[in-house]
């Protein structure tokens, strides 16, 4: 029986002397992968299977990439006026002290730009329109550290707001729904109540327009204004020389909830804080729901083209009962038949995601040049500038993106290959062959 065992000519010598110099499943799912098979049909399914998991990946990896170029796009946009955080004073009366906090504040390594400031909520009035508006004053030498107002203007210039003058810059929507423009008067409706000979009335003063700015976003071209902090304070009755608060830019603006903490911590915890994820929370949440589902939406796509796979590999099971049965009666393992099965189906979901991540990093590094040629070449806007205010078609192709959806492209095509590949495993060699 020993002499039988070692005989060359038996079949674990053959499977065994096949696997010194290959992995059995490697080397068969792959020659049935690169094989001419009699059913073209089967070939064919395959090829669109692979060809469905690269175009969806395509498709996934530029749609968000053009998101996430839409989503910095309005971040930067919003976090140009609006500051990282804010230090403030918990009690009504502003900051007398705002100075030595500044100096205090920009000696702090994750600081960029500090700059002071005082907020009224009012409302504007003039030529019979009224608007709501928040006002917020600045001194000029100190806004660039903080923001992009000087960037954004179109009109006018913010070293035009000087203390005692009552000057004050609107927003291009804003102007427009008043009936405003530069050298004309609006008046400015606070709040605080006078006591006056006809009784308690609100707090009004006119004000001269020097500038407009446009951002891109009505939050701030239809609900802003900007006025010199000494103006600002003399409205609010903080005092000539007071502010409401710090605004702060900051290293790492994904950062800001701690970097702001630990600053006020290190300040004795006296300053309330606020970041910009406390302000635009709801917005910024809704952007990534957005994103989120969008990414759900078209990976079905990837889904769909994945579990072709399962009726790629069924056929070829089918194809291959004859061959299953030898390999069986050589001595291959049920589990060494369903690697086989595995590793050709594996290997269509491979292929199609690496050219659908190649297709879809490359395609999303050039689609603004694309998008502008193809409007070039047929004369039409998608994004037409008269009505948006971003023209061009922004892209950000993100690492953790592309991995992740790659990575899940790839389980999804991994997972279509188990059910037919157990199937083949399954398979009896007797009745495989009766009809062979």
């Amino acid at each position: 029986m020993g002499a039988i065992r070692s005989c060359p000519a038996s079949p674990q010598f053959f499977l065994s002397r096949h696997l010194m110099f290959h992995p059995l499943p490697l080397f068969v799912g792959l020659r049935y992968t690169r094989a001419k098979r009699r059913n073209h049909f089967i070939s064919f399914i395959s090829l669109i299977s692979m060809l469905g998991i690269m175009l969806g990946i395509v498709a996934l990896i530029v749609v968000l990439s053009v998101m996430n170029g839409f989503h910095k796009e309005i971040q930067e946009r919003i976090l140009g006026m609006a500051s990282h955080a804010t230090l403030s004073n918990p009690e009504p009366g502003g900051l007398h002290q705002w100075r030595e906090l500044l100096t205090q504040v920009r000696a702090a390594p994750e600081v960029l730009g500090a700059a002071p400031f005082v907020e009224i909520e009012a409302m504007l009035m003039s030529n019979g329109q009224t608007n709501a508006a928040l006002l917020r004053g600045i001194l000029p030498a100190e806004e660039d550290e903080v923001s992009t107002l000087r960037a954004d203007m179109t009109a006018g210039r913010i070293e035009d707001l000087t203390p005692g003058d009552f000057n004050i810059i609107l927003g291009v929507e804003l102007a427009m729904a008043l009936g405003v423009g530069l050298g004309d008067q609006v008046t400015v409706v606070t709040p605080q109540l006078n006591a006056t000979p006809i009784g308690v009335m609100p707090r009004m003063k006119g004000f001269r327009i020097v500038g407009l700015f446009e951002v891109g976003m009505a939050e701030y071209d239809r609900g802003a204004a900007f006025l010199h902090m000494q103006d600002a304070a003399k409205l609010m009755r903080l005092g000539d020389d007071a502010a409401e608060g710090i605004r702060l830019k900051l290293t790492d603006m994904f950062q800001a909830p701690r970097m702001a903490r630990e600053l006020a911590a290190a300040l004795g915890g006296y300053y309330r804080v606020t970041d910009w994820t406390q302000v635009h929370r709801n917005f910024f949440a809704a952007l990534r729901t957005e994103k989120r589902m969008m990414g759900i939406i078209l990976f079905l796509i990837v889904a769909v083209a994945a579990f072709n796979i399962v009726s790629t590999l069924v056929m070829v099971v089918t194809d291959k009962r004859g061959d299953i049965a030898v390999l069986r009666t050589l001595g291959a393992a049920p589990r060494t038949i369903m690697a086989i099965f595995m590793v050709q189906g594996t290997s269509i979901g491979l292929v199609g995601t690496l050219l659908g991540v190649i297709g879809g990093v490359l395609l999303g590094w050039n689609v603004e040049t694309i998008v502008a040629n193809i409007e070039q070449v047929f004369g039409v806007h998608f994004l037409d500038p008269s009505i948006y205010y971003i023209s061009a078609l922004p892209s950000d192709v993100r690492l953790s993106d592309v991995l992740s959806i790659a990575g899940g492209a790839f389980a999804m095509s991994i997972l279509a290959t188990l059910y037919p590949a157990w199937r083949a495993s399954r398979t009896d060699p007797a009745e495989a062959l009766r009809y062979e």
